[in-house]
């Protein structure tokens, strides 16, 4: 009791055929993992007073039993991965959706008035598209928090086939609030990850403007307002602390699509893998304090988008590691 478990990663190590795993669908991303010790109802394993290790994902997490700084931007992190993965599940083609950034003219800082403002909004585009002779749309909506205090939304409205042609200005007068800039997410095959990077990490020169530079320095790719593909320097997770505690950081409309979990063994999870390319895998061991093993989970990302893109650029994920899977636990 009370004894302190180490988390390390090893040599990745898959299942036998005939060995059970969780398979999650999120659309065109497939996840797939395996515990080596512990039945599939087992989802978590203590590691001391004030964490505990998600066998479902090879994740550490605290235990909500004190009101840390750290307990939060845990929170926030778990809120973002589940985020992706709704992201995800509803588009397998991206070009069903837009990308639309909402903001405010003054330094809005309250975020009760935010999706207040954001539902007045969602119901003037809804009537603005059935007047203009568009299809209906489901949403999901997440808040950016900005190091200096400001809030401002991204919208991903979804459209039954391809999206709607939407010009900015009448986008704008929706809105009424301040500058709006919408986009299209054509070409990219992992929606989820791409967008959700944006709401954790932040760039370098914000991030020391704001004081928020704990976390780990990092590289990602993006796009100007010239539609070129530019390299910026981040700081991963910074923008976790801005959120507030017990903060709901995003919402979706009644039709959303939620990911799919299915328990199966390996063998019949490759028959759903198929081609689908392998983008992200970790294997994590769980030791206790002599170095015997407890437990070793592994954890594997495919994704059916790459499918005919074999030239090199199936990778893993450019966005770096902690947000294509679960983030490393390592001491």
């Amino acid at each position: 009791p009370g004894e302190i478990m180490q988390i390390q990663r090893i040599e990745n190590l898959r299942p036998a055929p005939k060995s059970p795993v969780t398979v999650k669908l999120c659309g065109n991303v497939i996840e797939v993992r395996h515990s080596v010790h512990g039945p599939p109802e087992i989802t978590i394993q203590k590691l001391n007073a004030d964490e505990y290790i998600d066998l479902r994902t090879g994740v550490v997490e605290l235990f909500q039993h004190t009101a840390s700084r750290a307990e939060g931007k845990a929170s926030v992190a778990q809120s973002l991965r589940n985020l992706r993965d709704i992201i995800n599940a509803n588009l397998t083609d991206p070009e069903t959706a837009l990308w639309v950034t909402l903001t405010y003219r003054e330094n809005m800082r309250d975020p009760q008035r935010l999706y207040e403002d954001f539902h007045a909004f969602i119901k003037r585009f809804r009537r603005y598209l059935k007047r203009e002779g568009h299809p209906p749309v489901e949403y999901i909506v997440a808040a950016e928090p900005q190091g200096r205090g400001a809030w401002h939304l991204h919208c991903l409205p979804l459209f039954p086939e391809k999206a709607s042609f939407i010009p900015n200005a009448h986008m704008a007068k929706l809105w009424g609030h301040g500058f709006t800039k919408t986009k299209s997410l054509k070409s990219v095959d992992n929606p989820g990850l791409y967008l959700t990077a944006y709401l954790g990490d932040m760039e370098l020169t914000e991030a020391v403007m704001s004081g928020t530079t704990r976390g780990r320095l990092g590289e990602v790719e993006a796009v100007d307002e010239q539609g070129r593909k530019v390299k910026k320097a981040v700081i991963k997770g910074a923008r976790l602390h801005l959120y507030p505690s017990g903060f709901n950081l995003y919402r979706c409309s009644r039709g959303v699509k939620r990911p799919q979990v299915l328990y199966m063994t390996e063998g019949e999870a490759q028959q759903i893998i198929g081609t689908a390319p392998l983008t992200y895998e970790k294997t994590i061991a769980v030791t206790d304090s002599e170095g015997q093993t407890l437990n070793v989970i592994n954890y594997r990302q495919y994704n059916r988008a790459r499918v005919e893109d074999q030239a090199g650029k199936a990778t893993v994920e450019q966005q770096g590691e902690p947000e294509a899977g679960p983030p490393d636990t390592g001491p």
